[in-house]
Formats: C-alpha cells, sequence, structure tokens
C-alpha cells in the first residue's frame, strides 16, 4: 500500500510536531523529526499491508499510543478507517490530541484511560488492536484480545528476539484468549532487525479478561 504526497507532507509534520512536543514531555523516544520520521514513523508504515484486507469503515485500537505511534500514522494513511489512540498517561494523550487537531484527523480520537478499561466498554468491537514497545508478547496478546472482534487481527511491534517471548506459550494455549497461533512478520527499520508479531483473533475472548489492572505482568495468563 502506498502513500500519496499529501499523506507523506503530513507524516512530516506530525515528525516536527512530535519532536518538539519530545523537547518537553518525552512522550516518545527522540527530539529529532528525522530520527523520528525514520525509525518511529516508518516503523508504523510498515504495517500497513496488514491492513490491506480490512474494507473502509474497519476499526483500529492502539494501545499505549505514547506519542501517537502506530494510531496517527494509521489514521493519515487509511483514512477511512476509524482509530481509538488509548493511553493511561493524560499528559501523553494531551499532546496526541493536540497533534490530532493540528494535522485534522477526523478519523481518530484519543482517550486517557488503560486498555483494561476501554475493553470493558468497547468489548471485541475493533477489527484491529495494536501496540508498540508497550510489554511482552503474552501480556500484550492479553491487553489486545478482548478489544477485538472474532476474524480480526492483533499486532504487536518488536524487535529481534520476538521469536523467544513466544516460547513460553504452547501453541495451543493462544486459544485461551480466543487467538490462533501467533504469526511473525520480519522487517528491517533503519539497519536494524525487526518483527511484528500477529495473531488472528478465532473466538471470543473468555469473559475473564480483562482482568484488573497489573495484575496481566504480575500473573501472566499462561503461567
Amino acid at each position: 500500500m502506498g502513500i500519496t504526497e499529501e499523506m507523506e507532507a503530513r507524516l512530516r509534520r506530525f515528525a516536527r510536531i512530535l519532536a518538539a512536543s519530545n523537547e518537553t514531555a518525552r512522550v516518545t523516544g527522540p527530539s529529532d523529526e528525522s530520527v523520528i520520521y525514520e525509525e518511529h514513523v516508518r516503523d508504523a508504515l510498515a504495517a500497513l499491508p496488514l491492513l490491506e484486507k480490512f474494507p473502509a469503515g474497519s476499526s483500529f485500537a492502539d494501545v499505549g499510543t505514547g506519542g501517537g505511534l502506530p494510531g496517527i500514522v494509521w489514521g493519515t494513511c487509511r483514512p477511512d478507517m476509524r482509530g481509538v489512540l488509548i493511553d493511561s498517561v493524560g499528559k501523553k494523550i494531551n499532546i496526541v490530541r493536540g497533534i490530532i487537531r493540528a494535522l485534522e484527523l477526523e478519523n481518530i480520537s484519543a482517550i486517557n484511560e488503560r486498555s483494561e478499561e476501554t475493553a470493558l466498554s468497547r468489548r471485541e468491537t475493533f477489527d484491529v488492536a495494536a501496540a508498540r514497545a508497550v510489554a511482552s508478547a503474552p501480556v500484550l496478546a492479553e491487553y489486545l484480545s478482548p478489544l477485538v472482534r472474532a476474524g480480526g487481527l492483533l499486532i504487536a511491534f518488536k524487535g529481534p528476539r520476538a521469536a523467544s517471548e513466544l516460547e513460553c506459550v504452547h501453541p495451543r494455549d493462544w486459544r485461551k484468549l480466543g487467538l490462533g497461533a501467533p504469526s511473525l512478520v520480519p522487517y528491517e527499520i533503519a539497519g536494524r532487525e525487526c518483527n511484528m508479531v500477529t495473531w488472528t483473533k478465532i473466538s471470543e475472548c473468555p469473559k475473564r479478561f480483562p482482568r484488573k489492572p497489573g495484575d496481566a505482568k504480575k500473573n501472566p495468563w499462561n503461567g
């Protein structure tokens, strides 16, 4: 899926605004706009082919959005999709809301709450849910699965050791979250090896998920 010149211009403006925000608030990594674009924006762009099967009107959730990644990038490149950007840190969400207004992205919104709260109010309503640099893959799967409808997709952005995070879970056990076995999608960003871990939602997530905030990390579902 290619991006238009207008989209690229908007994404570069996003990188500039985020770089300026990072000077004072440090919401996402570096304060150099070129680094933000080459390493962070392009990272989010790498997932666009995975969204191609989702038609206009589909929706996505960006969990732990930080400075708006990947949600703002996806919302820019897929204006026909609706997105909700979620973060528990109010300062980050305030910055993201300002960026959304500055870029005039009417198809996405940002909410200040934990993903467990969102899953209670919008349970299994999204077609796609994604997260970058939030937690280990099994923990992320627990955060994301209650948000996604059956037939939808979960995406976790990971580094070169993604496969090792999956070793503690037997391929069949992902069904405990209503998920199929994970797949790895390797790619490279700025000379760095990366992976996306993806799961297809094959059935409803059991009602016991989401658990209380913090439980996913303290007591892993696969433990």
